[in-house]
């Protein structure tokens, strides 16, 4: 809700509905299990409970998005019937349900703690823009590799795909509890990027290719076209 660019944009109207309501629709038609919004915020749960959908309250000033889901499903599921959570953040309107399900089926076949999902990178500005993170990978199999690196930088050098990184995260459970109690680490505080955290500590990330990247919403203008895109036909 504090968003400096974009105050209240978890709230922001697309044709009717605010934007974490439509988030929070893909994530249930992606139908990997039960979904539920984690907020500190009293209007997006308003929000979200309006059209029949599940909260949790959580605490304010998470550091990130990952602290503030462990804190949801410590609370949601205590007896653990679920081995595997995953974090769809709130400003991803166009977010294809598949994308979603791609996210969970990396752990589904592969001894990996965290599972997430990139994309092949088409446009040339992206080769070098810093705000398009990055994922350098190994391939272990057709459409998937184990994460190396993730950086802000042109990487890999040379010929060859670059990939963008989709920063949705599916995390055994007790990898996010490793997680959230790791303290940040040197090379995620230089690059601002979290899951550089597990992966100083050793922990093993996989990654999952897919068509497109879903348009993130951080600006008024980006607001716009994600209302484009989502306009009804």
């Amino acid at each position: 809700m504090a968003s400096a660019r974009l105050p209240g944009k978890p709230l922001a109207d697309i044709h009717g509905e605010p934007m974490i309501v439509r988030v929070w629709r893909r994530a249930v038609a992606a139908d990997i299990g039960p979904v539920a919004v984690a907020t500190d915020a009293e209007e997006i749960a308003a929000a979200v409970a309006a059209v029949g959908g599940r909260v949790v309250m959580t605490q304010q000033g998470h550091p990130s998005g990952s602290d503030r889901i462990f804190e949801a499903v410590e609370a949601l599921d205590p007896h653990r019937r679920h081995d595997v959570v995953v974090n769809v953040q709130g400003d991803f309107p166009t977010i294809e349900p598949a994308a979603i399900r791609a996210t969970a089926s990396v752990l589904a076949d592969s001894p990996a703690e965290i599972g997430t999902i990139a994309a092949r990178i088409t446009r040339a500005a992206e080769r070098t823009d810093p705000n398009v993170v990055k994922v350098v990978g190994s391939e272990i199999a057709p459409g998937r590799m184990r994460a190396l690196y993730f950086t802000r930088a042109t990487a890999p050098f040379g010929e060859g795909p670059l990939y963008h990184h989709i920063g949705f995260y599916a995390f055994r459970r007790d990898a996010l509890a490793r997680f959230v109690a790791l303290p940040p680490s040197p090379l995620e505080k230089r690059e601002g990027l979290e899951q550089l955290r597990a992966l100083e500590a050793g922990m093993r990330i996989d990654v999952a290719e897919v068509d497109t990247v879903p348009l993130g919403v951080n600006t008024p203008e980006e607001l716009e076209r994600a209302r484009e895109f989502l306009r009804p036909s």
